[in-house]
C-alpha cells in the first residue's frame, strides 16, 4: 500500500470540499443569518488539513488497484466528519454521531435523518444538507476526476471503485473526459428540474434544494413534509418524472444527447427498469383503489407513481404515508427496496442489471438439467455476459444477503422492534431513507441508539460503494505485499 500516494489524494479532495463548504454562505448572506461560522470554520479546517496532506506527501507515484479501492473507502468517512462540522457549530445540540450520520446520510445519498424539526434549521444549513447529496450523487471521485487533471494519473482505479454497477466502462478513451461527460448531464438535468419547479410554483430556494436531491437520489427536503409539503400536482409529477431520470444509467443520457435511440431501445435494463415501475404501480392502483384507500384515480396515481419512483430509485421522497395502506402495498414498497435503479445511475440498491443476470442464470441452470449437454451463453443487449461478471454478481447477491440479516441481527438487538429493524437495515444498506414502524416516511432515526446509528451509517457506506470497496479493506490479503 503507498500510503504517500492515498494521503496526497485525499488531501487534493479536502480542498475540494472546503470550495464547497462556503457555497452556503451565499445563501446566509442573503437571508442575513447568523451562522457564517458554521462554514469558514469547516473549510478553514478542511483547506489546511488538505493542504498540509498535499504538500507533505508530494509525489507523482501511479495508483493501482489497491490505493484506489483505498482511497474511494476512506474519502467518504472523512468528508462525512469533516461535512459534519457545520451541524455541530450550527445546532449545539446535534452530537458528533447525529452529525456524522446526517453528512453519512447526505454523500451516500441515502436520504435517513436525525432532524426532529427540519424547518427549525437556518437555510444554510439546509441547503449544505442537498450540496451533500449532490456531491454524493455522481460520486466524489468522478467529480475530482472531472476538475482536478493532476487525478488523472491512474484514474481509471478511482473511477472503477466509485462508479456504481458490475461494470464500469468509460465512454471515452481519458477517464477524465467520461468524468466531465457524467458531469455536464447531471448539472444540465438539475437545471432543468430547478428550473421547471420554479414555473410549476416553488420558490428559488427550495426549487434548487429539491433539484439538488432529487438527481442524486438522495430525498433530503428542507420542509418537515417532504414534498407533501407541496399540494401543486404538477411539482410532484415533475419531481416523479426527474427521479425516475435519476435511475437511468447516465450512459443513456449520454446515448440520448447524440440520438443514438436505437441503443436506448434495445437495452434489456433500461425496459426492464421502466417494468418494473409501471407493473408496481398498475399493481399499487390496482389494491390502493380496490380497497378504498383512495377514491380519486388521479390523486392515487400521483402518489402511486411518486412513491414507486422514489422507492426503486432509493431517493426517499414521500407524499403519502405509505404505512396506512394494506399490507400488499406495503410488501411491494418492501420488495422495492432491494431493486434500485439501473446501473451507472445515482440510485442505490442491488440494481436492475443485477437482477436480470442472476434470473438469467437461473434459468439456465434449470435449462441445464433438462439438456445436461447443451452450451449455453448468457448475453445482455446481445454481447455475452463474461464469467468473471456473472461470478462477480453472485458474489455481490450473496454479500448482501449477508449484509442485510447481519445488520437487522445487529438492529436487533439495540432494542428496535422487527419490522423497524428489518427496513431501518434494508433502507440503509440500499440508501433509500425512509423504512416502516419507527423509521417511516412520517418518522426519523432519531430514536434509534448511538450504536445503531455507527452501524447504520456503516452499512450506507457499505451499500453505496456497491459492498467489495468497502469489505476488501478488512481482507489481510489486501495489505499484503
Amino acid at each position: 500500500m503507498k500510503f504517500k500516494v492515498v494521503l496526497n489524494i485525499m488531501g487534493k479532495l479536502l480542498i475540494v470540499l472546503a470550495g464547497f463548504l462556503l457555497t452556503p454562505l451565499i445563501v446566509t448572506w442573503y437571508y442575513h443569518e447568523a451562522d457564517y461560522l458554521a462554514f469558514l470554520l469547516p473549510s478553514l479546517l478542511a483547506l489546511c488539513v488538505g493542504l498540509g496532506l498535499s504538500v507533505y506527501t508530494k509525489g507523482h507515484d501511479e495508483i493501482s488497484n489497491r490505493e484506489g479501492f483505498a482511497i474511494v473507502a476512506m474519502i467518504w468517512v472523512l468528508f462525512s466528519a469533516f461535512g459534519g462540522l457545520p451541524y455541530m457549530i450550527s445546532s449545539p445540540s446535534l452530537s458528533f454521531t447525529d452529525s456524522f450520520f446526517e453528512t453519512m446520510s447526505g454523500f451516500t445519498t441515502t436520504g435517513s435523518s436525525v432532524m426532529q424539526n427540519i424547518q427549525s434549521h437556518t437555510k444554510g444549513i439546509l441547503l449544505w444538507r442537498s450540496i451533500t447529496q449532490w456531491i454524493g450523487g455522481m460520486g466524489i471521485i468522478v467529480l475530482s476526476l472531472a476538475i482536478l487533471p493532476i487525478l488523472g494519473i491512474g484514474g481509471m482505479q478511482l473511477f472503477k471503485a466509485e462508479v456504481p454497477g458490475p461494470t464500469s466502462d468509460k465512454l471515452t478513451p481519458k477517464v477524465k473526459d467520461t468524468a466531465k461527460i457524467l458531469w455536464e448531464a447531471y448539472t444540465f438535468l438539475t437545471f432543468l428540474q430547478a428550473t421547471l419547479l420554479f414555473f410549476a410554483g416553488m420558490n428559488p430556494y427550495d426549487a434548487i434544494c429539491h433539484s439538488l436531491t432529487t438527481l442524486s437520489s438522495g430525498g433530503f427536503s428542507p420542509n418537515n413534509a417532504s414534498v407533501a409539503h407541496y399540494e401543486t400536482s404538477a411539482i410532484h409529477f415533475i419531481i416523479s418524472l426527474f427521479m425516475i431520470f435519476a435511475g437511468v444509467n447516465f450512459a443513456n443520457h449520454y446515448q440520448f444527447s447524440k440520438r443514438n435511440f436505437h441503443a436506448l431501445f434495445n437495452d434489456i435494463e433500461l425496459r426492464a427498469y421502466l417494468g418494473v415501475i409501471f407493473g408496481v404501480c398498475a399493481f399499487l392502483c390496482l389494491n390502493l383503489m380496490l380497497t378504498g384507500q383512495y377514491t380519486d384515480l388521479f390523486i392515487c396515481f400521483r402518489d402511486v407513481i411518486f412513491t414507486t419512483a422514489s422507492m426503486v430509485t432509493t431517493t426517499g421522497f414521500a407524499t403519502a404515508d405509505f404505512e396506512t395502506w394494506p399490507l400488499f402495498s406495503q410488501f411491494l414498497i418492501f420488495c422495492l427496496m432491494f431493486t434500485g435503479g439501473c446501473a451507472g445511475s445515482t440510485g442505490g440498491g442491488v440494481k436492475i442489471v443485477r437482477l436480470i443476470i442472476f434470473l438469467k442464470f437461473a434459468y439456465q441452470q434449470v435449462y441445464q438439467l433438462i439438456h445436461p449437454k447443451a452450451i449455453l451463453q448468457l448475453k445482455m443487449n446481445q454481447q455475452v455476459v463474461k464469467t468473471p461478471v456473472i461470478l462477480g454478481v453472485m458474489g455481490f447477491l450473496v454479500l448482501y444477503v449477508f449484509s442485510f440479516f447481519t445488520g437487522t441481527l445487529i438492529m436487533s438487538a439495540t432494542g428496535l422492534d422487527f419490522t423497524s429493524a428489518v427496513t431501518a437495515t434494508a433502507s440503509c444498506l440500499g440508501n433509500i431513507g425512509p423504512g416502516l414502524a419507527l423509521v417511516g416516511p412520517t418518522d426519523n432515526f432519531s430514536q434509534i441508539s448511538d450504536f445503531g446509528k455507527w452501524v447504520l451509517s456503516f452499512l450506507m457506506l457499505l451499500g453505496r460503494l456497491e459492498l467489495f470497496t468497502v469489505v476488501i479493506l478488512f481482507t489481510p490479503a489486501f495489505w499484503r505485499d
